[in-house]
């Protein structure tokens, strides 16, 4: 018994083609690998080369390089999610579905002790014929499983509504109408050739030996005792498998001085994910917003629909107006350094469940404008039943004024705001629980214990 507690794994990986995703297997990568666990990753190659600078045990982590193949309605040469919108993801999937062969050849020759896999449902298929243990690892927040889970029946007719939780179902904050329901809709439709989101989601669940989170008893343990409830089985979970803080200080210097030049707290730093293309007006008024405020500010965004860079998409004059405290960027910034710059007091973000964790982490207030669907309910958890952000408020439609912008970044950043200090004081609380000597790595070593019961 002794000697299989001091064995070491062999486990390979191959998650949803989307940085989010790899990137939050990489991290639990590293955590293993920290333990002297051994990991072969199975990703395409610009996925590899945008990766290989966090990859930090590369003689125990193994990049294994994925061709994904062309699908009618992708543009040529699309590996990763990045690279499309969102509507285009189900193309993307059909894509990674045909990798299958691919894969099973890969696993047949690694004979891994475990497979780590999300959207890839097919995987245990392949993995009992091959003898390696399965765990469906989702790096997705427990609320936003859950809800994904919804029965048919809780649905409004107009499939915009949760007019009621199903039986054991945890809360009520996390019940969504209007447009909120609308950005759910995504669940039931195809996502993939011949398959919807939610049978891909359940059948990865129900066919493998152990569910995995990317969470922690203390903030989602409510979810994720209804989530082993729903399919009987075990639900293990990682904690946030952040990087320490010094792995994350920030190598570009142009961002470094940027920031050097304004006083601690002051920046607004404001970053929507690789995936989130905003109209062109929405994407002016958001600038407009920071404007408004009066404080510098950095934003990283994508640029709009029907725009080649972010500058000329600019409202008339703003680059003379804001010169000097303003930055617009349009490519990949490094978020976690970034975060933990002291010049930045305050985060925009889109609610993204990797961008929770890091800003949790920080002192930085936290302003949520979410688009897609587990975004919404990563909000409601932090806004309505954690109470460390605030969300901006929208129309019926989805979209957000200036007005609403700056009045939300204001509410959490003037010293004299009640709902600031209160969002502030929640926030303090949750970082102290997770910055806690052992706390992320208690985790992880339960997690391999975890692994060796299997």
């Amino acid at each position: 018994m002794a000697e299989s507690k001091e064995s070491k794994f062999h486990i390979a990986m191959f998650s949803w083609l989307a940085f989010g995703h790899m990137t939050a297997f990489l991290r639990l990568a590293n955590k293993l690998a920290e333990r002297g666990h051994r990991i072969s990753f199975l990703l395409p190659k610009k996925a590899q080369l945008q990766l290989q600078h966090s990859n930090l045990h590369p003689h125990l982590i193994t990049f294994h390089t994925m061709t994904v193949p062309h699908v009618q309605g992708l543009p040529p040469g699309t590996e990763t999610a990045s690279e499309i919108t969102i509507f285009l993801n189900g193309h993307l999937a059909t894509a990674m579905d045909l990798m299958r062969d691919q894969v099973e050849e890969s696993l047949r020759l690694l004979k891994p002790d475990f497979v780590f896999y999300d959207f890839a449902h097919w995987i245990p298929a392949i993995a009992s014929k091959i003898g390696s243990k399965t765990v469906c690892y989702n790096p997705v927040s427990a609320a936003s499983l859950a809800i994904a889970l919804v029965p048919a029946a809780c649905i409004g007719p107009s499939a915009d509504e949760l007019i009621q939780p199903p039986p054991g179902y945890p809360s009520s904050i996390v019940l969504l109408s209007g447009y909120e329901g609308r950005a759910l809709s995504f669940v039931s439709l195809e996502f993939g050739r011949g398959v919807t989101f939610y049978d891909r989601v359940t059948t990865a669940m129900k066919e493998c030996n152990a569910i995995s989170i990317r969470t922690c008893q203390e903030i989602e343990g409510h979810f994720c005792d209804y989530i082993g409830s729903q399919f009987g089985k075990p639900v293990l979970l990682t904690g946030p498998a952040l990087p320490e803080p010094d792995k994350t200080q920030l190598e570009d210097d142009r961002w470094v001085k940027w920031l050097n030049g304004f006083e601690p707290g002051s920046v607004v730093f404001c970053a929507f994910g690789s995936q989130w293309i905003l109209e062109k007006n929405q994407f002016q008024e958001l600038l407009l917003g920071f404007e408004l405020t009066g404080l510098p500010f950095l934003v990283a965004a994508r640029p709009p629909s029907g725009s080649t860079s972010v500058e000329e998409a600019f409202p008339e004059g703003l680059e003379e107006r804001v010169e000097g405290r303003g930055v617009v960027y349009g490519e990949w910034i490094e978020q976690p350094a970034i975060l933990a710059h002291p010049s930045v007091g305050c985060f925009v973000s889109h609610g993204g469940f990797g961008s929770m964790w890091e800003s949790l982490m920080t002192d930085n207030q936290i302003v949520l404008v979410p688009q897609l669907g587990d975004q919404i309910l990563n909000t409601k958890l932090m806004a309505e039943e954690l109470k460390v952000a605030v969300e901006v408020e929208r129309d019926e439609n989805g979209w957000f004024s200036k007005e609403n912008l700056c009045n939300a970044i204001k509410c959490v950043t003037d010293k004299d705001s009640e709902m600031g200090c209160l969002i502030q004081k929640n926030h303090e609380k949750w970082k102290t629980t997770l910055s806690r000597q052992g706390f992320m790595s208690g985790y992880i070593d339960k997690f391999i214990q975890n692994l060796h019961q299997l």
